[in-house]
């Protein structure tokens, strides 16, 4: 394969002004809604020619969330900063900065609908 294995994802909410408060508010970033008649979907901020994958967060009749078993890590130049905005935003920390030695560091957040996060950074 010579290209990053992960293409898209999305995080399953229950209320979706919520859950687009909280990660607005984590990451600073603001959304854009895709247009479908079967479910909400607002999509993460999207840029051509850089590294990574975009997704969005998804409210679908019938599909619960949080309980899941996939973890998303995002980017973070400092993870300890989003951590902190995470906790202030009505999510969880369930494990807090931590080294991965010569990887850098993580730190594991629930957001409100209970969906486990990943926050990954190098210093």
């Amino acid at each position: 394969m010579d290209r990053n294995p992960v293409g898209w994802f999305e995080i399953y909410v229950q209320d979706m002004e919520r859950a687009k408060a909280f990660y607005g508010a984590v990451f600073e970033t603001q959304f854009q809604q895709l247009e479908t008649s079967e479910l909400q979907m607002w999509s993460f901020p999207a840029f051509a020619n850089s590294n990574g994958s975009t997704g969005a967060l998804v409210c679908m009749k019938g599909f619960p969330s949080g309980g899941n078993s996939t973890i998303v890590y995002f980017m973070c130049e400092d993870c300890a900063n989003e951590e902190k905005r995470a906790s202030e935003n009505g999510g969880k920390v369930f494990k807090h900065k931590f080294s991965i030695g010569e990887h850098g560091f993580i730190s594991l957040v629930t957001d409100p609908d209970g969906n486990m996060i990943g926050l990954h950074s190098m210093q």
